[in-house]
């Protein structure tokens, strides 16, 4: 089993962002992960149905043991947000995949989370 899987469920070109390096960094190398390129749609069914809200995510983490892991990316949402926050998709994209990495490692938010996002980020370029 690949210790990273990429799915899209959506039409058109992704941004190019080395996820499963990303991954392999924060989570380690034997972490199994499942990330879920989703919209606006898929994201908002699964935030009711697992965390009982009706708004639409930008991202959802779900552990399912120490060791394995699944994210559901909302690109649709990080496009609106990335205007708002005027940055590119690309960039909103990665901050997000990587906020919801550490989450993963059972990081809650706050300045810590936030200066280890910062280091990733910047590692990659972003």
């Amino acid at each position: 089993m690949p210790a990273f899987d990429l799915k899209t469920t959506i039409r058109g070109s992704m941004p190019r962002i080395p996820f499963e390096r990303i991954a392999r960094d924060i989570l380690g190398k034997d972490y199994e992960l499942s990330l879920v390129v989703c919209g606006d749609t898929l994201a908002t069914k699964m935030n009711s149905a697992y965390r009982h809200k009706t708004y639409s995510p930008n991202v959802l983490s779900f552990p399912l043991s120490k060791a394995e892991g699944e994210i559901f990316l909302n690109i649709r949402k990080a496009e609106r947000e990335a205007r708002t926050f005027d940055t590119t998709t690309t960039k909103r994209l990665t901050l997000l995949f990587v906020h919801g990495c550490f989450h993963l490692k059972g990081l809650d938010h706050g300045t810590r989370m936030e200066a280890l996002e910062k280091r990733i980020l910047s590692k990659y370029g972003y």
